[in-house]
């Protein structure tokens, strides 16, 4: 099949896939895990998230997590957070090109948005063996390569200040009320999970444009946009298409797991194909030459709010990211990073470039800020539950 032919064909799958999934048609492909009782708060006919059956979500482990998520006492210097990496504001990104541990070291990768982590299907953006929220957490507390928290070998240290809090014994106990002692580590890394799995947003105005019926909610520039972005001519959709704007995806309607990653021409620094050597996508995984350069694409949802992009946080605003794509990859110039990533041998082949003038840049740059959920970013169930309550 011909290269014309094979995006044509992928353009008509992803959007059957994607009426089915808005229409529910898609309960057919129902997943084997039962049915989670809990209160998603989701759009009408959107699929519910997938729970893992030994930890299975309830209010009262989200606001454990919650409190878990904003705990300092969980860092090596007392003053860091998963919320310092993870900022609510920011569609819990931290507007940083890269993430900054508590020691102050700087990390390879950005911190990437958790809004609709729960649809994920790996969670970080070069591991496909990263797949779960619970096994996840214990990477920033005690990961040391680079250092976020700082935790290794302080784990007993950590639990002691859990077990000493008269507020922490409270929320254990409610969380985990069949176990004697609840509070271990086992049980912290289930309590964060759970409190991330809730951070939904399906609220935006685009939310309320396709979903709820508003016609109204976004404007003509925008709807002229979300055209441009599932045309042919610019080819956004293939990687970022579905109702999470993600091509990693899972849910209770899907009969498989949707995992992907990407070549996007971001750097070519020998003509080869080599990315910075801290940064090789998942080639540093597998060790395959044809997964140099390969990254997950994040979700766009709340997309305007998290600048810088890429996964090194190299492209400062939307605005560039579009010329990124528009030219087929990026050349730079000078440095060390110096290279043609438009012939980058990796690339994918729907980065090839595209014509754009600006007045359609600015229709998609409108569909882009129509993502931003502002109930999100202002939930008070997602908020910093130490800044409203004294905990010991």
């Amino acid at each position: 099949m011909a290269l014309k032919g094979k995006r044509k064909f992928a353009r008509a799958i992803a959007l059957v896939l994607s009426f089915l999934l808005a229409i529910g048609l898609s309960k057919a492909f129902a997943a084997s895990s039962p049915p989670s009782t809990y209160e998603w708060n989701l759009p009408a006919n959107l699929p519910r998230p997938i729970v893992p059956a030994d930890n299975p979500i309830t209010p009262e482990k989200v606001e454990l997590g919650r409190y878990l998520f904003y705990e300092k006492r969980l860092s090596i210097t007392g003053n860091y957070s998963c919320a310092s990496c993870h900022e609510q504001k920011r569609a819990f990104t931290d507007g940083k090109p890269v993430g900054i541990g508590a020691t102050g070291e700087k990390h390879p990768r950005n911190s990437m948005s958790l809004a609709n982590i729960a649809y994920n299907s790996v969670l970080t953006w070069a591991n496909p063996l990263m797949t779960r929220l619970e096994s996840q957490a214990l990477v920033p507390m005690f990961g040391e390569h680079p250092v976020e928290l700082g935790m290794v070998g302080r784990e007993e240290q950590m639990l002691t200040m859990l077990r000493q809090s008269s507020t922490y014994k409270k929320l254990f106990a409610a969380a985990f009320s069949a176990e004697t002692n609840a509070i271990n580590l086992s049980n912290l890394t289930k309590a964060l999970a759970s409190f991330e799995r809730n951070l939904i947003s399906f609220n935006s105005p685009y939310d309320r444009y396709r979903f709820g019926g508003d016609k109204n909610a976004i404007s003509a520039s925008a709807k002229r946009g979300e055209t441009l972005f599932h045309s042919e001519r610019l080819e956004c959709f293939h990687c970022h298409g579905g109702f999470n704007f993600s091509d990693s995806l899972k849910h209770d309607r899907l009969a498989f797991t949707e995992i992907a990653f990407h070549n996007t021409g971001l750097y070519n620094i020998d003509g080869k194909g080599a990315f910075p050597s801290n940064n090789t996508g998942v080639y540093e995984i597998t060790q395959q030459p044809i997964d140099m350069g390969r990254f997950k694409a994040p979700t766009l949802r709340n997309i305007a709010l998290t600048a810088p992009y890429m996964h090194d946080g190299s492209i400062a605003t939307l605005e560039e990211v579009i010329d990124h794509y528009r030219a087929g990859g990026r050349t730079v110039q000078a440095g060390e990073y110096a290279g043609i990533g438009s012939q980058n041998p990796f690339k994918s082949h729907f980065i090839s470039g595209f014509q754009i003038i600006s007045t359609e840049k600015q229709d998609l740059l409108a569909f882009l800020h129509s993502l931003t959920d502002e109930s999100f970013i202002h939930n008070p169930a997602f908020s910093d539950p130490h800044f409203n309550n004294v905990v010991d």
